[in-house]
């Protein structure tokens, strides 16, 4: 089943292209309205999903990138041992894979991720985030759809 790699690979490509352009491209904090309710704007993530831990000191840098270091061999190894019928659940962790990998390079080389995406309703902004985040999001909801229809095919 690593020929779901392909899948991981392309989130890591459009995941690192798209941060590059937004950090070229735009000064940090810059904000570009692109419709309503959605902005593009450049920040820093030095925690993990919301800002945890973002203030903490600098020790997470190296944590956060170990703990997706540990994530990542350990999806690579459940996606070897996967049966080839098992297409969505390939598709979930090839996913959440590219994404860990993407943000494990920001942490690597940067000491924090770049996020960009600003989704947002009136005074409300939801904490931005990028490609990979949105893949480990999808990965994370297939696992869930994947475990809810092999329950019902056990029942």
């Amino acid at each position: 089943m690593l020929k779901w790699l392909w899948l991981s690979l392309l989130v890591l490509v459009l995941d690192q292209v798209s941060k590059i352009a937004v950090s070229h491209s735009m000064a940090l904090f810059e904000s570009i309205p692109i419709m309503p309710s959605f902005n593009l704007t450049h920040v820093h993530n030095q925690g993990a999903a919301f800002s945890f831990l973002s203030k903490a000191g600098g020790w997470q840098r190296w944590f956060f990138a170990g703990l997706a270091t540990i994530i990542s061999i350990g999806l690579t190894i459940w996606l070897a041992r996967l049966k080839s019928h098992e297409r969505l659940l390939a598709t979930a962790l090839a996913l959440i894979l590219g994404g860990a990998i993407g943000n494990l390079i920001d942490r690597l080389l940067y000491g924090y991720v770049i996020d960009f995406l600003d989704v947002y309703y009136q005074d409300w902004h939801w904490p931005a985030f990028n490609i990979a985040d949105s893949a480990i999001t999808l990965g994370v909801g297939l696992m869930l759809l994947e475990s809810f229809s092999n329950q019902e095919k056990a029942d």
